[in-house]
């Protein structure tokens, strides 16, 4: 059924006549520069469908018109189809041919605007610019530039073909490594169990050749702590007897307080609060009170009267060890120097004097500050001491020898562990390693360890394939890293085109750093620009012979359009 969208039954009768008048403007409409003829704007692949013989149907469907209408500054379809000449139609299309030069498709609107579109002038056909029609000097450029990007790629593909047996060698190379480290490995666990069940057996005999001197060194400690223990309760009863004046078996506080001794703040009396102190905040103490609370807290008080007090010394305190007879001495010779307070009052330094010789220092006894804390020390001083003696001890021949059976036992098991979690951590590499995307044809395989590096005005950019990208200023500092190797994001098409690197360090108050990284074909492995579109986003374009395709002939102007 025709449709006739604009014609009036009064105009139905003229449409006869004008039949043969569309044919000539039609004629007239056509491009000139090609052999079919067709209404201006259209593309030589969509010439069928303007058949000036017969009516047009529009492209979409919605309508059918006499063919007079095309091209009459008058939209008539939905789809713009019947005015591809005009710019009648917003959502229209005009095609440039361009002969000479590669065709182009623009928006109708933009037909007659005053502005050259196409290097034609073939759309300004009717406004008042000055169009010059240069798609031979366009052309012969392109061809030149086609030419140049065609050479380009025959070498980058030459490069990529060579770089694709090299990936491919290093794939099979780790495959191979991989199946020699998994036999190395079971025969590392072999000999590691091996190693251990030796390591247990010398370890057995050397614990029963080490007990009885261990059972011996406890005895003795524990007879040393019973002894240090008794002769601290002896020296701790003489001196609560020297304090007890009254002999009723408790200290008050009065007996405490005629003893400049316990003035530690030495403002010339024993005040009630210092002598309270002492006697744990009673009133009076019994002996066995006093053995657990009130000796502590006296006898570091008296140390530092007699001073007696020095700072750790190791050489010292052997020597204290060594010679207690001469420390008696030492404290004889200073309680006359110390004392020299007390002259006034004949009856103090003869106590006093008393007091010098019945006390006789530990070598343990240090800071009258912390007496309970240097008693920990001491302990652990005695115990490092102990390790020290038993590192020196002489054992006898055979009980030696089973320790440094033992001790070699002991490292080739070390051994054996380490070098199977070495082949272990190899192993996982390069299992890593086979599981990443190195391209369809492991093109992309060489760039693995590599980096390569852009400078700009401020920073110094680093790229390593499959690793990481970073940045670094050119004053100096740390790196700050743009993203960690993340996968391939190219389109579905074309996926070894785009690499992400995402997960790099977080931007102040703003999200992780990420980068996105463009192939371009060349002859080397460069890269050759950074850029920061948004805020923490980095684009690279990176230039290399793995993404160098050689294309059929039917798919090469297509890339050299798109790389144009």
């Amino acid at each position: 059924m025709l449709v006739i969208g604009r014609i009036g039954s009064f105009e139905r009768m003229f449409y006869n006549a004008h039949l043969v008048f569309s044919s000539l403007v039609v004629l007239l409409q056509v491009s000139h520069a090609s052999e079919i003829l067709r209404p201006r704007g259209v593309s030589i692949s969509k010439a069928s469908f303007y058949v000036p013989e017969r009516d047009f149907t529009c492209m979409d469907g919605s309508a059918t018109v006499p063919f007079i209408y095309v091209n009459d500054d008058y939209c008539d379809c939905e789809d713009g189809s019947d005015e591809p000449g005009t710019p009648a139609c917003p959502n229209g299309t005009f095609h440039c041919t361009n002969a000479g030069h590669k065709p182009l498709n623009i928006p109708s609107s933009r037909v007659n605007d005053g502005i050259c579109d196409c290097c034609d002038t073939s759309d300004e056909y009717a406004s008042q610019a000055s169009c010059v029609n240069n798609c031979n000097e366009l052309g012969r450029a392109a061809r030149a530039e086609a030419q140049k990007l065609a050479e380009l790629t025959k070498q980058g593909s030459e490069l990529r073909i060579q770089l694709s047996k090299k990936g491919k060698q290093i794939r099979q190379e780790k495959q191979e490594k991989l199946n020699q480290l998994e036999k190395d490995l079971g025969e590392a666990e072999r000999l590691k169990k091996e190693k251990e069940g030796l390591k247990i057996a010398a370890e057995d005999l050397e614990g029963s050749a080490l007990k009885q001197y261990q059972q011996e060194e406890e005895e003795r400690k524990q007879a040393q702590n019973e002894e240090e223990k008794r002769e601290n309760e002896q020296e701790a009863f003489e001196y609560f007897h020297k304090l007890d004046s009254n002999q009723d078996g408790k200290l008050q506080l009065s007996e405490l307080q005629v003893r400049q001794t316990f003035d530690s703040n030495r403002d010339g009396e024993v005040s009630d609060d210092e002598a309270k102190f002492l006697l744990n905040q009673q009133e009076e103490m019994s002996w066995e009170d006093f053995v657990i609370s009130g000796w502590p807290r006296m006898k570091p008080l008296l140390m530092l009267d007699k001073g007696l007090f020095q700072g750790p010394d190791s050489t010292h305190t052997a020597k204290q060890e060594g010679d207690n007879n001469q420390e008696k001495e030492h404290i004889s010779e200073g309680k006359e120097e110390e004392l020299d307070h007390s002259e006034d009052d004949e009856d103090e330094e003869e106590e006093e004097e008393e007091d010098d010789k019945l006390y006789e220092p530990h070598p343990e006894e240090e800071d009258p500050s912390a007496y309970e804390e240097d008693e920990e020390e001491g302990e652990t001083a005695n115990e490092a001491k102990g390790e020290v003696e038993e590192a020196a001890s002489k054992y006898d021949e055979e009980t030696q020898r089973l320790i440094n059976e033992a001790n070699q036992a002991r490292s080739e098991f070390e051994e054996a562990d380490r070098n199977v979690r070495d082949i272990q951590r190899e192993i996982q590499q390069i299992k890593d390693t086979l599981l990443k995307d190195y391209g369809s044809e492991e093109e992309f395989a060489p760039l693995d360890g590599e980096c390569f590096e852009f400078t700009d005005n401020e920073y110094i950019y680093k790229l390593c394939p499959f690793d990481q990208a970073t940045q670094r200023s050119k004053s100096g500092g740390a790196d700050t890293r743009l993203g960690s190797w993340s996968g391939w994001i190219g389109a579905d098409d074309d996926k070894y085109r785009t690499m992400l690197f995402d997960g790099g360090q977080s931007c102040w108050n703003g999200p992780q750093r990420s980068t996105k990284v463009k192939l371009l074909c060349g002859t080397e492995h460069a890269l050759k620009s950074v850029s920061e579109p948004n805020r923490c986003e980095y684009f690279f374009e990176f230039v290399t012979p793995a993404v160098c395709l050689q294309l059929d002939s039917g798919d090469k102007q297509d890339n050299i359009k798109d790389e144009l």
